[in-house]
């Protein structure tokens, strides 16, 4: 029983070593982007952009899009959804490749506007630091703005009201629900899901968001047959 209990001590103090280690990483590694230019100064870039699209101006079906595909609990969970991490982790294992990521929305904006696609670990453990900082500072409803505003729909369009007049020559507030799903589903992989890059490929992607709306409550069965 002692060296049971010693085994378990040991076990406990290195798993707290390695996780202090991993906020030292995290935390440097986004204070050595704030040294570059603060979180303020990059917020009021964004927002201050003469097509800076502001919640209220967006239709609901593409916000409500959004938060299905995206992270349908967003408003539910912190700046890490640890449920959804877990969800993700037993997915990939199950299906035997990467499927989800676990990210929620804040920390894929702490992403776009601190990290651009660096694929790296140390990357990741800064976003998380940064994503809570987002979260201290800002509404989740601001937070979603910046999301929908620097995220990359393919063809050259970035953020919502370049892909929604680009996609569609309509305005982010007018877009219906068989435009806001296609859109929704753009971000995830721009390269593959914009429809002109490959048309079979969105349609695929947006019978997924649409499916999503339905499990969510967001569209009825009949809303969602139409769109199918």
């Amino acid at each position: 029983m002692k060296v049971f209990r010693k085994i378990l001590l040991i076990l406990l103090i290195l798993i707290i070593v390695i996780l202090s280690i991993f906020c030292i990483i995290g935390f440097s590694t986004y204070s050595a982007k704030l040294k570059e230019k603060p979180l303020v100064n990059r917020i009021e870039e964004i927002t201050s952009d003469e097509h800076f699209v502001k919640f209220g101006d967006m239709s609901a079906d593409y916000r409500n899009a959004v938060i299905a595909v995206e992270d349908h609990r967003y408003y539910d969970h912190g700046p890490v959804d640890f449920i959804g991490i877990g969800r993700a982790i037993f997915n990939n294992i199950r299906y035997g490749e990467l499927r989800e990521g676990g990210s929620t929305i804040t920390q894929q904006v702490a992403k776009n506007i601190f990290f651009s696609h660096e694929q790296t670990f140390t990357r990741k453990l800064g976003e998380i630091f940064a994503a809570f900082d987002l979260e201290k500072n800002y509404t989740k409803n601001e937070i979603f703005e910046l999301y929908v505003n620097t995220a990359y729909f393919g063809d050259g369009y970035y953020g919502i009201y370049d892909a929604s007049y680009g996609y569609y020559n309509k305005s982010p507030k007018d877009l219906n629900l068989d435009e806001s799903s296609m859109l929704a589903g753009v971000p995830n992989a721009p390269s593959v899901y914009a429809p002109t890059v490959n048309l079979t490929l969105a349609k695929q992607r947006q019978q997924h968001v649409i499916k999503k709306m339905l499990e969510y409550g967001y569209i009825t069965n009949e809303q969602a047959l139409e769109i199918l």
